[in-house]
């Protein structure tokens, strides 16, 4: 799921001694002292201001929490999205998405900057190894958040594909650097297989989370996707281009840029396809590859399978649409680099999208031109759907 607009890290809190709150707050602006020379070496900035730090009780963070969830998402916005998962059978029908997220974060989080007060929060009775490397990764969002307008780039209305890409560089800049930290004698640049040892890392922690473990596969996958694939992706970048990401290049469009960077460094722009009418519209956005991915692992059961029918991806859009009864029809564009890809993508959804026999909806999938690319084009829909009359269409833009 796209994540909060706010920079946290996503760590096990192990819970230390009771301490007083005097004692932890000193704690915490000696550690930032000792700790922000270090981030702008890793990072190449100074900070243009010193970086203000507060402690909040898990409590505090929960209800922060909320109100962000609030403000990113608004009911409406949350609403739509959660109908449009569920269609594509990433949520459970009986799921409260919002309640999920909040207790998510409130159990995942250590710390977090918010743009909105430049302030940054740690919480309470964290483990003093685990304070250090959250507030170094937090710091580079310090950074960040004074060379760059992080609202723009994190704008909740922004295709949520392209805002999954610019939240993967953000945070995949804060876990390199503060890496870079805590362990300089490593050579992060030169690790092979990095995505797949930081993400058995992960792993292990998570393996503590009972929130974590229960909620669903997209939104997992979700959590982990800027922080593992964020990382790796600015780690090519500065080894391909020695560049200081994310402040002096451009921002890649997709998260199939983050996941091939082969494709950003040959400016694979991702096809822009929009709704042509909107009646009756309820939702709408597109899912990018990573995502894609993600569905079509949780179709077939097969990871290796999710990523191979992702490959070659070129744009989508979905539409939720309102049906007489109070009913959804689900309509989903996709555009791929091949005509092979388009295959056999249309091949896996034909094999594993689930059958509606007897239950008042339909499935239609099939290889269609969109926007003048090899695509697919997949409905499913009540029966009664006046859109099998006139098919909704969407037209390729610049």
């Amino acid at each position: 799921m796209r994540a909060l607009t706010i920079g946290v890290l996503v760590l096990a809190s192990a819970a230390c001694g009771e301490r007083g709150a005097a004692q932890v707050e000193e704690r915490v602006h000696a550690l930032t002292e000792e700790l922000s020379p270090k981030v702008e070496r890793a990072v190449g900035l100074p900070f243009k201001e010193p970086p203000v730090v507060a402690v909040r009780t898990r409590e505090q963070v929960r209800a922060y929490m909320a109100r962000k969830m609030d403000e990113d998402m608004p009911p409406a916005q949350l609403g739509g999205m959660t109908v449009a998962y569920r269609l594509f059978g990433l949520l459970p029908d009986t799921l409260d998405l919002r309640e999920l997220l909040v207790s998510l974060y409130t159990e995942q989080v250590v710390g977090y900057y918010d743009p909105d007060s430049t302030m940054l929060y740690v919480v309470s009775g964290a483990d003093p190894l685990v304070l250090r490397l959250t507030l170094a990764h937090e710091l580079v969002h310090v950074l960040q958040g004074q060379y760059m307008t992080l609202d723009t780039l994190l704008e909740p209305g922004r295709d949520g594909d392209r805002r999954s890409a610019a939240q993967a560089v953000l945070e995949g800049q804060a876990t390199l650097a503060s890496l870079m930290v805590l362990m300089p004698e490593r050579g992060f640049d030169d690790i092979p297989d990095f995505a797949e040892t930081y993400r058995e890392a992960i792993k292990q922690q998570h393996a503590q989370m009972p929130v974590f473990n229960s909620a669903p596969l997209i939104v997992r996958e979700g959590i982990v996707f800027p922080y593992i694939e964020g990382a790796n992706f600015v780690r090519w970048l500065r080894k391909e281009h020695g560049t200081n990401a994310p402040f002096d290049f451009r921002m890649p469009q997709s998260t199939e840029q983050i996941l091939h960077p082969e494709r950003y460094r040959e400016d694979d722009q991702p096809v822009r396809l929009v709704l042509v009418d909107s009646a009756a519209l309820a939702y709408t956005d597109g899912l990018g590859e990573f995502e894609t991915r993600v569905l079509l692992t949780n179709l077939t059961g097969s990871e290796s399978v999710g990523r191979a029918g992702a490959l070659a991806w070129g744009g989508d859009r979905y539409a939720v649409y309102d049906a007489a009864g109070g009913g959804h029809a689900l309509v989903w564009w996709t555009t791929w680099d091949t005509a092979r890809a388009a295959d056999r993508f249309a091949t896996l959804l034909k094999r594993s999208w689930p059958k509606h026999d007897g239950k008042d909806r339909k499935t239609l999938i099939e290889r269609e031109p969109v926007g003048g690319r090899p695509g697919v084009r997949l409905v499913d829909a009540p029966e009664g759907w006046s859109g099998w009359d006139t098919m909704p269409r969407v037209e390729r833009r610049p």
